[in-house]
């Protein structure tokens, strides 16, 4: 029986730069160029090292994202299994003397919160997989579970009271580059990794493309959305751990509105929101985007509710775009036919 996880060979780098990622890097260019010109404060240290200590936690939850949608699914539940990771670090911490609880005790509460994390994600999967539940209701479901057992457990407020050698996993730097960037980067290699390198990466996008001929080709479709969605609630973890040392205070409805943005991210990331095409790397250029937008609108005095409707109306905009290069390419093609 082979590993899902085998190393698969090497494959030849392509030549030029991929459709995927021209589109993110164009927008990265427009981006900077706008408002650049728009306000002499945007090109500094400020407004980069804002975007470096501000991407993590929406990246990681994005990177919990990718995974579901590229095999043609979706995980609604993110930012709620994330919360739960952290109350579960919480309770571990307050359960050992709070602010005077010592590291065994935040090594055990983040490993139990990974586990948490990954049993939402096996629970999903599991229903998905064998059932075939639409991937929306279950994680849906899984959404409203998730927040009302931490409305439940926290009485709707927050916790806090955690020590102080928690604050730097979350405002520390490692040679200039803050820690949450490098667990970011770290993780964002790690799905780059997976994605392209091994057996489980290929049958992700297999199953995104077609599962009735992935399931034909011998693939064993159940367990592959199994480990996909256990891995997506495994990264959510990971966020939730880091929005903890942020935050320094954990509460069930942080990071509520960075759910649209993640879908947003990986369309504009080149995601193909019907699954079996997307890459880590392109997504990762979009994130960029997206902080740099944000940070820029609020440079020019913009509310962050604008912000947001502009990240909504982006989304639309990137789907037609997307749609009228498809109808572009078509043409072509039927060009070159006659």
């Amino acid at each position: 029986m082979t590993s899902p996880f085998l190393v698969l060979p090497l494959r030849r780098p392509q030549q030029g730069l991929s459709a995927d990622l021209a589109g993110p890097l164009a927008a990265f260019v427009l981006v900077m160029l706008v408002f650049s010109l728009a306000t002499p404060r945007f090109l500094s240290s400020a407004t980069f090292g804002s975007v470096a200590f501000q991407l993590p936690e929406l990246g990681l939850l994005t990177l919990a994202m990718l995974l579901p949608i590229l095999t043609g699914g979706l995980n609604l539940a993110i930012t709620f299994t994330a919360n739960i990771a952290g109350l579960t670090v919480a309770w571990v911490l307050h359960r050992n003397g709070g602010v005077d609880a010592g590291p065994a005790a935040f090594a055990l509460g983040v490993v139990l919160a990974l586990a948490a994390g990954a049993a939402s994600g096996l629970v999903m999967g599991l229903v998905i997989a064998f059932s075939r539940a639409h991937p929306i209701l279950v994680t849906l479901a899984m959404m409203i579970f998730l927040r009302g057992l931490g409305e439940f457990l926290t009485r709707g407020g927050d916790i806090s009271g955690f020590p102080a050698f928690i604050r730097p996993f979350g405002h520390g730097s490692v040679l200039g580059v803050p820690v949450p960037l490098v667990v970011f980067l770290a993780c964002a290699g790690l799905w780059h990794l997976l994605l392209s390198r091994t057996r489980l990466g290929f049958n992700i996008y297999m199953i995104g493309s077609n599962i009735a001929a992935a399931r034909y080709s011998g693939v064993d479709t159940r367990k592959v959305i199994v480990l996909v969605y256990t891995l997506s609630g495994l990264m959510c973890s990971v966020a939730g751990i880091i929005m903890l040392a942020r935050f320094n205070s954990v509460r069930v409805g942080h990071g509520e509105a960075y759910l649209l943005i993640t879908v947003l991210a990986c369309f504009l990331g080149g995601v193909d929101p019907f699954g079996g095409f997307g890459r880590a790397i392109p997504v990762v250029v979009a994130l960029v985007v997206l902080q740099l937008l944000s940070s820029g609108l609020n440079l020019l005095g913009a509310s962050q509710h604008l912000a947001t409707a502009v990240w909504g109306m982006l989304l639309v905009a990137v789907m037609i775009l997307r749609w009228l290069a498809g109808q572009a390419v078509a043409r072509i093609e039927r060009r070159r036919r006659r």
